[in-house]
């Protein structure tokens, strides 16, 4: 299977946000933007994949700044790593107010996508060839969440071995 490059799965989507979309302040609900943020994320790890890849885990989600209605939104997915049938997402969500142009880094997401067989089984996905220096800075990165993912995770099941030692 021949890898692939960064840039050949990244993809930036635009939403403006509508009344809908809010709470009577004006203020963009959370799940709005976590709901696109997945949908970006979803969509470059399908790309890269080229099969349905579904939601394994979002890591981390930080939001930075409120988000209006009215402001145009854009999320910018791209993957950070990439294991034999899973990949990690990096979302950055940039909020534009296009009546001034002011332009705000607005929230950041890691998401863990898997692609899937015809069958719903895990399914190998290619490797991803690293270009840059921020690409091979955010692979870093990912590895390293990777890593406090899996300690977790064995945390976790030793606590369901032995409740008595993770108090």
């Amino acid at each position: 299977m021949e890898g692939k490059r960064v840039r050949d799965s990244s993809v930036i989507i635009a939403q403006v946000m509508i009344p809908q979309d809010a709470n009577p302040a004006g203020n963009v609900h959370g799940g709005i933007v976590m709901k696109l943020i997945d949908t970006a994320a979803a969509v470059a790890a399908s790309r890269h994949a080229r099969r349905n890849a579904v939601t394994a885990s979002i890591d981390r989600l930080d939001f930075h700044h409120a988000v209006y209605v009215g402001n145009l939104l854009f999320f910018k997915a791209s993957l950070n790593m990439v294991g034999r049938t899973s990949m990690e997402v990096g979302v950055r969500v940039e909020a534009e107010d296009i009546i001034t142009g002011v332009v705000r880094h607005t929230a950041s997401a890691y998401l863990t996508f898997v692609a899937l067989d015809e069958n719903g089984k895990p399914r190998e996905v290619p490797q991803l060839i690293i270009e840059t220096e921020e690409e091979i800075r955010r692979n870093r990165e990912a590895r390293i969440r990777r890593e406090a993912r899996l300690a977790e995770k064995r945390r976790e099941a030793s606590c369901q071995l032995d409740p008595g030692s993770c108090t």
